[in-house]
């Protein structure tokens, strides 16, 4: 069967916009911009007829796409969807001595100790088994047209995944505040068609 899934990142918080780690621990709403964002996203999406809205168990994805959810799009939470767990960091301001552990931490995933983590969070291992529960339980669905969304670390996994890459290539990713990566899952196989697209962004 042949599904085309839309993945999302949710709005921008004002977490975001201060810098400040959330990781899964902090359940932080969209700020007015994030908000717009979300809107903007379900104006040029909303003819799109999705049968099914999963998102992660953090709010900030609830409200990223609650113009399908208010339609009435069925909706399902998981929480392996969450956002990575960044342990000691979360609530805190990015600074030198934070920035030279999260360095750290990605020159281990890069040398393929993918167990690392930081004090009291989660490891690249961890995320990407979650991840491939995920696309388990998304392979069963009998829906055709999916919208998920997700977080930034989670869809640099999610990536890696689908393009069949190692967990080091995550950093290659990037993601913006709502953007859309587009695939389509056939015979067991992934073909990405769009990745980090803002265009529903961008002024008229």
């Amino acid at each position: 069967m042949k599904k085309t899934i839309y993945f999302l990142r949710h709005g921008e918080t004002e977490f975001n916009k201060m810098h400040i780690v959330q990781g899964s621990g902090v359940n932080s709403d969209l700020n007015e911009t994030g908000l717009e964002q979300g809107n903007a996203f379900y104006e040029m999406y909303k003819h799109m007829d999705f049968e099914l809205v999963i998102t992660s168990a953090l709010k900030r994805t609830h409200q990223s796409v609650k113009g399908f959810i208010e339609a009435g799009t069925p909706w399902i939470q998981m929480t392996e969807l969450n956002e990575m767990s960044w342990g000691i960091h979360e609530g805190k301001k990015g600074g030198t001595e934070m920035r030279e552990s999260y360095l750290e931490l990605v020159g281990q995933w890069n040398n393929g100790n993918y167990e690392a983590r930081i004090e009291g969070g989660e490891s690249a291992k961890e995320l990407d088994a979650r991840v491939r529960k995920f696309f388990e339980f998304l392979k069963s669905r009998k829906e055709q047209r999916i919208l998920v969304c997700t977080h930034g670390r989670t869809m640099t996994c999610i990536n890696c995944y689908m393009e069949e890459r190692p967990l080091k290539d995550m950093n290659l990713f990037k993601h913006y505040n709502t953007a859309l990566t587009k695939t389509v899952l056939e015979n067991d196989k992934f073909q990405v068609e769009i990745t980090n697209d803002i265009s529903h962004l961008q002024p008229n």
